[in-house]
């Protein structure tokens, strides 16, 4: 995908004039530094002190740790999965290939590569991935738990390979600013996993290399943060790999500066980033995990340096795991809420481990889990390494005085997101906050007034996910879409205005009229009324009803203003089998063993047909994760809308 002119005014149209300005200073430095490359200051009697403390990996459960050995043997036999894409090539990676596409990005300086174009570079996605080192640090967790050196050897191997093959400024690896950032971090965590090899000083600190490699990392980063429009996840990446390098490898001159820069922007950017009740911005669920795992780790480094952190961040990473506790449902699974691109801000124990869970357990460790949290059984390696260097939340002087919630929040009127919950482990999420954040809301989807629906863990009615961000325009349109949602559609438009693949020109802007998160398993009905503009000349209005009684979700649509065109979207999840008559479908699945099933009454007004694994125009698909699709069931009605009744939907989940 490569940017026409009308993509580049539209997105400047969505910039303010400091904005501008950072960026023609960006653009100009560029040119400047095609000829301008310094050597990386001299440095001599660098020592690495950031080690973790004596007995933290005598403290990992060994469940984990058997865990994380295998994977760490199964990528020692060159094997790992991305983003739906086997390989079996990292025994000895090639950094710059596409194994999806079979293409090899082109090398020259770094930002005359055009990342954006799958056909000059490849899936630009699967390149980076790779080079994250975040393997890296599974590797080196291994070594850790093990003391086997043949993993440490390996991580060499592929560090200084790496390094060879990809010299500052120079190819697709410098082009974007999160990619320096979480492989900074990876770099601090590898060296720390790898404390008491013998190596290891000389692969870092005693490396003119790898010098070479985390100045010129951290210079580039100093000089262009994420700006404006941007400053989304991306700058906390930035910020958080940053301080954690100028804190770990304070090694040169500039360390201080970076250091102290890098956390006032950490500090800026997270409050900015999060919403007071602790969602985060985009309203992208696998964002609100990558911003977690980032603040965590920012803040592990500072207390290991001793580095004094405003205690906003603390508390702003407070709030963001109490949400994070308050929004799950019973198998510990988020809302599947906009962009999703499986990103992770540190790794350590590799594929196969719960993050919520990880994320939970390490919010128990630093701040102490509240009595209406959720329990979490599962383990893992990284919760005792972290823990192990964030200083506990009660310690005098470290925690911000704050009232936590007394009670499981159920409705987040900042963000727009509330939980309905009832008998059976009925969950419900209803959307009804903001497109989307900034101006160009680049992580949202055209979902305003969406409904998500699980029982017992499983999605009945599903956010059908993400599935990819470039290269695929016809794919990331139908997943961002408004008929991709659990939703009403009018006149065949999506409520939202995109202007590109992670640019909308037009916001729907939505309101929560009531929100009564009673818990409906206590016998009660649970209520949420909310209403968007998104359509011009008409609101839609949307009122969801669960009652535990009769274990029924009801939904009713109303749109007010002119007879327009209808689509209303149901979205099945992948498990669940559906035989539709007329406006009637019952719906099947089995959980654990047993067999459960729920009768889906839809408006009769509507004209209903069920459609799955469509292709042209995409209809009826669902992405468990980035770059993976399936077919499943979707059941569209269609008709007319002229502001005399409503459209009802009736769920009823059966005994």
């Amino acid at each position: 995908m490569t940017m026409s002119a009308g993509w580049y005014l539209r997105r400047l149209s969505r910039m303010g004039p400091r904005e501008v300005g950072g960026r023609v200073g960006d653009t100009v430095r560029r040119r400047l530094w095609r000829s301008a490359r310094p050597d990386c200051p001299s440095v001599t009697g660098a020592r690495f002190t950031a080690v973790l403390p004596a007995g933290t990996v005598a403290a990992v459960p060994p469940d984990a740790a058997k865990h994380l050995i295998a994977e760490a043997d199964r990528l020692m036999a060159g094997h790992a999965e991305f983003f739906g894409v086997d390989r079996d090539d990292l025994a000895d990676p090639d950094w710059w290939y596409d194994p999806k596409t079979g293409r090899r990005a082109p090398w020259g300086y770094a930002f005359d590569v055009p990342y954006r174009s799958e056909d000059a570079v490849g899936d630009i996605k699967q390149i980076w991935e790779l080079s994250r080192h975040q393997y890296l640090t599974v590797l080196a967790a291994a070594y850790a738990v093990t003391g086997n050196e043949r993993y440490a050897e390996r991580v060499t191997e592929h560090l200084r390979s790496w390094w060879a093959a990809n010299p500052p400024l120079r190819g697709v690896h410098w082009t974007s600013g999160i990619e320096l950032g979480i492989r900074l971090l990876s770099w601090v965590w590898i060296r720390r996993l790898l404390d008491g090899w013998p190596g290891a000083a000389g692969l870092f600190e005693g490396n003119p290399v790898a010098l070479n490699q985390i100045w010129h990392h951290q210079r580039w980063l100093a000089a262009f943060p994420s700006r404006g429009s941007s400053a989304n996840n991306h700058i906390i990446a930035e910020a958080a790999g940053q301080f954690a390098a100028a804190c770990a490898f304070d090694w040169f001159p500039t360390s201080a500066r970076w250091r102290a820069d890098a956390l006032r922007s950490l500090e800026r950017h997270l409050r900015g980033n999060t919403f007071g009740s602790g969602l985060n911005r985009e309203l992208a669920t696998e964002y609100h995990g990558l911003v977690l795992e980032l603040g965590l780790a920012a803040v592990a480094e500072a207390d290991t340096a001793a580095v004094p952190v405003p205690a906003s961040i603390r508390l702003v990473l407070l709030r963001m795991t109490d949400a994070l506790a308050a929004v799950v449902d019973n198998r510990l699974r988020p809302p599947r809420q906009g962009d999703a691109d499986d990103g992770h801000g540190l790794v350590v124990d590799g594929t196969g481990t719960d993050r919520w869970a990880s994320l939970l357990a390490t919010g128990d460790a630093v701040f102490g889990r509240l009595d209406w949290w959720p329990v979490v059984t599962g383990t893992d390696v990284r919760t005792p390494l972290l823990a192990s260097l964030i200083r506990p939340y009660a310690n005098k002087g470290t925690a911000p005085a704050v009232a936590r919630p007394a009670g499981r929040p159920g409705h987040f009127a900042d963000a727009g997101l509330t939980i309905l919950r009832g008998p059976e482990e009925i969950w419900c999420r209803c959307d009804g906050g903001p497109h989307g954040f900034l101006s160009i809301a680049a992580h949202a989807h055209a979902d305003a007034l969406s409904v998500e629906v699980r029982h017992d863990g499983v999605d009945v009615l599903a956010d059908p996910g993400t599935y990819c961000y470039h290269g695929q325009p016809e794919w990331r349109q139908y997943f961002r879409s408004t008929l991709g949602h659990n939703t009403l559609q009018l006149d065949g438009g999506d409520q939202s205005v995109s202007g590109g693949p992670f640019l909308w020109t037009r916001h729907a802007r939505s309101r929560v009229l009531t929100a009564d998160t009673s818990d409906a398993s206590a016998g009660g009905t649970a209520r949420w009324v909310a209403e968007h503009d998104g359509y011009q000349g008409s609101v839609h209005r949307r009122r969801v009803e669960l009652t535990a009684a009769s274990r029924e979700l009801r939904v009713v649509d109303e749109v007010r203003g002119p007879r327009r065109a209808v689509r209303l979207a149901f979205h099945l999840g992948p498990a669940i089998a559906a035989d539709l008559v007329g406006n009637r479908a019952v719906l099947t699945w089995t959980r654990d063993g047993e067999d459960r099933s729920a009768a889906l009454d839809l408006p009769g007004q509507l004209s209903w047909r069920a459609h799955r694994g469509e292709s042209n125009p995409p209809l009826g698909w669902y992405s468990a994760g980035f770059g993976r699709k399936e077919p499943t069931t979707t059941l569209v009605g269609t008709g007319f809308a002229d502001g005399t009744e409503g459209f009802t939907t009736v769920l009823r989940f059966r005994g």
